[in-house]
């Protein structure tokens, strides 16, 4: 009889995690994962990209299975192309945290991701994508931002760093919002109480996994719920100095197959 695996679950952020810096996955990436399924444990992406933005990479990575989304707020069954879960960011609710925050902080620029399998990333005038591979639809002004139900609302500001906007957001918005900075130039605001931790528990449940068994990975300060959540949280060598403060692991960076380097250890055949 084979050992007992001491991981059967593994979460992956797939920006500045999984993913390289041009967005595309290494063979050495795909063996590994390919080695931790052929063991018979599951990897889970998790990761603040809305579900529209994630089922290209699921393809790339022949996933079938369940992606926790929008940090937390979308589990995505990629097999039906349907949303097992969503909660949205109530839109007025959202509309009185940016006001709050432009009170403290001065204008920022706004973005949101609609909710829905097929829901778009819309954009107000002087706001950049941190990410420019990402499809965009820009608005001509912000009210139209609200027509629809919502998952996040992304925020840059044209001064204050990442550090400095998510500080200054989080003082003023209180229980209206959850806020995270989930990469370069991506403050985000989130159903209060929503995390990477509550979408990632809800898709453990439903496979009959639990937090015991979990390995995750990723690289900046909205992996740090994941990581208090899973038994054992990796970090990358480039992430933020908040989620190395609390990883218990790290590992090289994303371009230098970091999360390959940990599973080829654990997953040795």
């Amino acid at each position: 009889m084979p050992p007992a695996l001491a991981y059967t679950l593994i979460a992956t952020d797939l920006d500045g995690t999984l993913l390289r810096g041009d967005d595309s996955l290494s063979e050495r990436s795909l063996a590994a994962l390919a080695r931790v399924a052929a063991a018979g444990a599951r990897h889970l992406v998790v990761t603040g990209r809305p579900a529209p933005r994630v089922r290209p990479l699921l393809d790339a990575l022949g996933a079938t299975g369940l992606a926790v989304c929008g940090q937390g707020a979308q589990v995505y069954d990629a097999v039906t192309n349907r949303l097992l879960w969503s909660v949205t960011l109530d839109r007025e609710l959202a509309e009185t945290a940016l006001g709050k925050i432009e009170a403290e902080v001065g204008e920022v620029y706004a973005a949101v991701d609609q909710d829905g399998v097929d829901g778009l990333t819309l954009i107000e005038p002087g706001y950049r994508m941190p990410h420019p591979t990402l499809p965009a639809v820009r608005v001509d002004r912000r009210d139209d931002l609200w027509r629809t139900p919502i998952s996040k609302v992304l925020l840059r500001h044209p001064v204050l760093s990442d550090d400095e906007l998510t500080a200054a957001a989080r003082s003023v918005v209180g229980s209206l919002a959850t806020v995270t900075m989930s990469g370069p130039g991506t403050v985000e605001l989130q159903p209060c109480g929503i995390t990477k931790a509550t979408g990632l528990a809800l898709a453990a449940g439903h496979l009959g996994l639990g937090r015991e068994s979990a390995l995750a990975f990723g690289d900046m300060p909205n992996d740090i719920p994941m990581f208090q959540w899973a038994a054992r949280g990796v970090a990358m060598a480039n992430a933020h100095p908040e989620l190395k403060a609390v990883a218990d692991e790290v590992t090289l960076s994303n371009e230098d197959d970091g999360i390959a380097v940990v599973l080829e250890r654990l997953f040795d055949q």
